[in-house]
């Protein structure tokens, strides 16, 4: 049997809007895309395809044009939008996760979600003075074809869809320099009175890894709408938490451009972080306490969202005027504004919980990056923005260091090597603290790597846990009253 045959075979055989009638169409349909069924051997099914398109001329062997076939194959095993919105919403009905677990499932079947390429990914824990830290090193995102990102370069932008988080995703071919969207599917739901989508997302960072996205192409922004928002979330998804990056740069996460918040199934470090101090804010029915967490965390505990938003906006409204010169804290220079929040809201049983995170995204002469952001020193591991994730605590380091951290080991054991030179101060601390070998060596790299993204986390954290620090933190809970 041919690879045509039994890939019509697979989509007949799915969860979609075909039937056996449909298998002559089918089996046209995708020969259009590959062209005559020149057999092609590939344990993958979708892999032998995609050879014999271009065996066939029917795509050149590149990295954007394999994507865009992959996606418009696997479109066949998708149901359509109408119908994955309809059964999406009929198993709600049955219960929250019902209706999730459908939709995960479906977005890895259809090879939307990236399985294969996430597994790739490193990930360990760290264990640290705030709790165990998630370490990961990403390797799933493939790297860019030099090619099409030249050639994205030279061609006109067609400003459609605007970003990758607009609706007009959902089916969109993909070019050069623009991922391919054609087995891609959004859940609609309404916030506020608008309509906004519910996907996943393609290169997850954990656990069904989800995306809210406004309708609208707009800026983010937080505000009182945004916390009200996220805890609307929570209500409809109570398996899920969701929380919002910062809305400045620096200290926001890589797209302000477009209203959109991230959430999933997993109980992140800060989530586990215990109250260092409970805390009083004045608003009736919400507890509240500083977690014990390297960056500025205030958490707010209700069985009553609207109090938790009163609460929520009390602070993020304060914050967004607050100074203290003694700690380095400034909302305004000139007319620049430096102050936000990182918030993020989950459920406890029948309470709805909401952390609120200051954020600073002042630079400095000393501090050319920003002043709360991963210092010089620890930039050799992470010198990207510490969006929503990494605040939590789950680092996402950059795959270059899975090269470079061999290197870093084969260093300390005075073997050859080719370790970049920002890796060295770093690693000349380690072999003054460690007797290393060849038993122990990747262990201690691996965790001392966890100990430099703590410290990252200490360096976005605007008030930091010396005396000084504390007590700064503590005069400005003391006037929000």
């Amino acid at each position: 049997m041919s690879c045509v045959d039994k890939f019509v075979d697979q989509i007949i055989a799915g969860d979609n809007d075909y039937q056996e009638l449909d298998r002559i169409y089918l089996y046209n349909r995708v020969c259009a895309l590959v062209g005559d069924d020149n057999h092609q051997e590939n344990d993958d099914l979708k892999t032998a395809l995609i050879q014999t398109a271009i065996k066939n001329e029917k795509i050149a062997d590149n990295q954007t044009a394999k994507e865009i076939l992959n996606d418009q194959l696997m479109d066949f095993l998708t149901p359509t939008p109408a119908r994955v919105n309809q059964k999406f919403w009929n198993l709600y009905q049955k219960s929250p996760e019902s209706a999730t677990n459908y939709f995960y499932q479906m977005s890895q079947n259809n090879d939307y979600i990236k399985t294969k390429a996430i597994a790739k990914n490193i990930s360990y824990d760290v264990k640290t003075d705030y709790g165990n830290l998630e370490i990961t090193i990403n390797l799933s995102k493939p790297e860019k074809d030099p090619k099409a990102i030249a050639a994205a370069g030279k061609k006109a932008q067609t400003g459609y869809p605007k970003c990758q988080l607009c609706l007009e995703n959902e089916g969109y071919l993909g070019r050069l320099g623009y991922p391919a969207r054609t087995n891609h599917r959004v859940i609609r739901l309404t916030l506020g009175g608008q309509t906004w989508g519910f996907q996943y997302s393609p290169y997850a960072y954990f656990s069904e890894h989800a995306i809210f996205l406004n309708k609208i192409h707009q800026p983010m922004i937080i505000d009182q709408h945004a916390f009200t928002n996220l805890l609307e979330i929570t209500r409809i998804f109570p398996q899920y938490f969701v929380g919002s990056n910062a809305d400045l740069p620096i200290v926001g996460g890589s797209m302000l451009s477009h209203d959109h918040y991230q959430g999933g199934r997993h109980n992140f470090p800060m989530m586990k972080a215990g109250i260092d101090r409970e805390i009083e804010v004045p608003v009736r029915d919400v507890q509240a306490g500083i977690v014990k967490w390297p960056m500025s965390t205030i958490r707010l505990t209700s069985k009553n969202p609207e109090q938790l938003v009163r609460a929520a906006t009390l602070i993020h409204n304060h914050w967004m005027n607050y100074s203290d010169e003694s700690v380095d804290v400034r909302a305004y220079t000139n007319e620049t504004r430096h102050h936000t929040v990182t918030p993020i809201a989950y459920r406890k049983g029948e309470d709805y919980v909401l952390d609120i995170v200051l954020r600073d995204n002042q630079t400095s002469d000393k501090y050319p990056d920003g002043i709360f952001h991963p210092h010089k020193d620890v930039q050799h591991i992470k010198k990207e923005n510490i969006g929503l994730i990494e605040v939590m605590g789950r680092a996402i380091l950059p795959a270059r260091l899975k090269d470079e951290l061999k290197e870093v080991e084969r260093y300390v054991l005075g073997q050859p090597n080719k370790m970049a030179d920002y890796h060295k101060t770093w690693a000349d601390q380690l072999k003054t603290k460690y007797d290393f070998t060849d038993d122990n060596v990747s262990d201690i790299i691996f965790k001392e790597t966890g100990l430099v993204f703590s410290r990252v986390l200490e360096d976005a954290g605007v008030f930091k846990w010396n005396d000084q620090g504390q007590k700064a933190f503590d005069k400005f809970i003391g006037s929000l009253d």
